[in-house]
């Protein structure tokens, strides 16, 4: 019996892999392939020195792209044993993935789908409610990864978290290094890598990110501040592990989503200054865990554009034999 999965399976689930979801779209991967193996390096050139200084979108970007590849592994028939930082001597090596063969259930070919139909819709969602089934299976898939995840209550507690995207917001709207970084990252990248402006909207709602490109517009117009529900990913420490595994965790939730026909968006600003995230730290969580990301999930409004796949770097770029 075939103990590990042939090339062109290697290859074609690596092609799913990096159809995940990072921060500024910056793709902060490497993968490495051996005979029996599959290696994730966290690409720390394509870091975020403003946004991101001490890394934690950067892992959970890629924590994103290794369960993408687990996904789609075992849609073709391979279950994946993951070791996770095998090498203390590189905190680039992130994990180095063996193989068995399954047998792939229909859950699973869903979730492979949902890897090529997910996008991240900055736009406001609609108000009609998102059942608390899909809510449940959604925060189930992400605890099943290795991370919890919790959905965020509205009234005050929504009102705060507001007050700390506008924050924060504020805080990077004043910062010239991070305003020269987001250029770089914004608009200019359509070929390869970045944000589009055709996936960038006007950052009227406060959740959303202000990039310097945009040509996405709204297709709900009114006040939904209230309206869409929002999960926190959060994990019991804060190294880089847990960082990774929070990844990891996201990249289930959204495919989750996804499978149920749901618009998402990963939120992170206001978790990338320490006083902000304290705040959502303390308001959500009670000084209990660490916040490290926030999905927004919703219905998408029934007369909204479909949104365009952002690009990818070719996998030549990111995919090398293992040396």
């Amino acid at each position: 019996m075939t103990r590990h999965p042939d090339a062109e399976t290697v290859k074609a689930a690596l092609a799913l892999a990096v159809r995940a979801p990072s921060v500024h779209n910056t793709q902060p991967w490497r993968w490495r392939v051996g005979d029996t193996t599959v290696h994730l390096y966290a690409d720390d050139e394509r870091g975020l020195n403003h946004a991101d200084p001490d890394r934690r979108d950067l892992l959970i970007s890629c924590g994103a792209a290794l369960h993408h590849f687990r996904v789609a592994a075992r849609s073709f028939g391979w279950n994946t044993v993951v070791h996770r930082f095998p090498n203390r001597e590189d905190h680039r090596h992130l994990a180095a993935v063996e193989f068995l063969p399954t047998t792939p259930t229909a859950d699973v070919v869903a979730s492979a789908r949902a890897i090529e139909n997910r996008r991240t819709d900055r736009r406001r969602p609609t108000s009609w409610e998102v059942p608390d089934g899909f809510v449940a299976a959604m925060c189930a898939a992400g605890v099943e990864e290795g991370a919890m995840v919790t959905e965020i209550p509205g009234g005050a507690t929504r009102i705060r978290l507001v007050e700390a995207f506008r924050t924060a917001a504020a805080v990077h709207r004043a910062d010239p290094g991070y305003q020269d970084e987001l250029a770089r990252w914004t608009g200019r990248h359509a070929d390869a890598e970045g944000v589009p402006a055709r996936n960038a909207v006007l950052a009227a709602d406060p959740l959303t990110r202000e990039f310097h490109a945009h040509t996405l517009t709204e297709a709900v117009l009114r006040d939904l501040d209230d309206d869409g529900t929002l999960l926190l990913v959060h994990t019991g420490s804060d190294d880089e592990l847990s960082r990774l595994r929070a990844g990891e965790a996201t990249s289930a939730v959204l495919l989750s989503a996804t499978v149920f026909g749901l618009a998402t968006c990963p939120l992170t600003e206001p978790l990338e200054l320490p006083g902000t995230r304290e705040l959502v730290r303390s308001d959500v969580l009670s000084d209990s865990g660490f916040p490290q990301l926030i999905v927004r999930v919703g219905w998408a409004s029934t007369t909204a554009d479909e949104i365009v796949a952002t690009p990818r770097r070719a996998l030549a770029d990111v995919v090398r034999p293992l040396e």
